[in-house]
């Protein structure tokens, strides 16, 4: 064996005893490796619990990203169906924002042609989150159609009155995720704040909820802090990312996080900021790290 050779398998060999103790040297990782020692692994301040969304991370198998955020100092992930929670459960992370029985973005509680399949399956992933001990599942108005907003509003009502009555006695909150409509999902009808608290006066249940998707809201409203500070008390939850771009949260987009996080705190919120931005440096871990840290204000 040639001296290259040797110093060449020594160092893959030491690579990969140092990723298998976090579980993650037979994945192969690459970029996506497990978290190094950086100037910013300093213990979190945690006055805001953050948490990840799963299908921005996908690179990371759901086990690599479980150790990855605990190796990061916190123990979320969201977006994740039933069928995905065991793998949580085992490694002691919480699933913040419950998936599973959605049609889509487009097909939701506005639109009277999907009310009885929605219902139906509400009422199903009301008992399967409360069984696990979570709290909240995402909701979805769907699209316009050629409704006008408070046909829409009048329509999303009369569905989600019939299974908000369960969602009570379950101790379970639906979330209606605020989305553009101007880039990403065309016609998607809750497209502003102003649309989303209206429908929570009209129910009147602590158990609706708005998702505030600070990225979307940018694109439709901006005025995110004002926005923050008036309505808080409508936001169960909200997602990051960057503005344009959908990208890392950090100086080379429009939002000032932390300043974002910090009125968030203001307003004595005791929920999720989950990270939902698509990373694209070459070190997606590092992205996500740099992301914790910048909104642990």
């Amino acid at each position: 064996m040639s001296f290259s050779t040797h110093t060449l398998n020594r160092r893959t060999a030491l690579r990969a005893a140092m990723l298998g103790g976090l579980g993650l040297a037979s994945a192969g990782l690459g970029a996506a490796r497990a978290p190094k020692p950086s100037p910013s692994s300093s213990p979190l301040k945690g006055r805001l619990k953050q948490s990840v969304t799963r299908w921005t991370f996908r690179k990371l198998s759901l086990d690599e990203l479980c150790l990855t955020v605990k190796q990061l100092g916190f123990s979320a992930i969201e977006a994740v169906g039933p069928s995905d929670w065991p793998t949580l459960k085992a490694h002691g992370i919480h699933c913040p924002m419950c998936g599973g029985a959605e049609l889509g973005l487009a097909k939701g509680f506005a639109v009277p042609q999907y009310h009885d399949e929605l219902v139906s399956r509400y009422l199903k992933q009301i008992d399967l989150v409360a069984d696990a001990g979570y709290r909240n599942t995402i909701c979805f108005s769907g699209n316009r159609n050629g409704m006008d907003p408070e046909e829409g509003l009048a329509n999303a009502e009369a569905a989600l009155k019939r299974v908000l009555g369960h969602a009570e006695k379950r101790g379970v909150v639906l979330a209606m995720e605020l989305l553009n409509s101007k880039v990403d999902h065309p016609d998607y009808l809750c497209d502003s704040t102003e649309w989303g608290v209206a429908l929570c006066k009209r129910l009147g249940s602590p158990n609706f909820a708005l998702l505030n998707d600070i990225y979307h809201m940018q694109i439709m409203e901006g005025d995110i802090i004002a926005t923050i500070r008036k309505y808080h008390e409508y936001f169960v939850h909200y997602h990051t990312a960057g503005v344009p771009g959908r990208h890392e949260i950090g100086a080379d987009q429009e939002l000032n996080y932390p300043a974002i996080c910090r009125a968030i705190v203001e307003t004595g919120f005791e929920g999720y900021l989950a990270h939902e931005f698509i990373p694209t440096a070459p070190d997606i871990v590092e992205s996500l790290r740099e992301a914790v840290h910048l909104c642990d204000v």
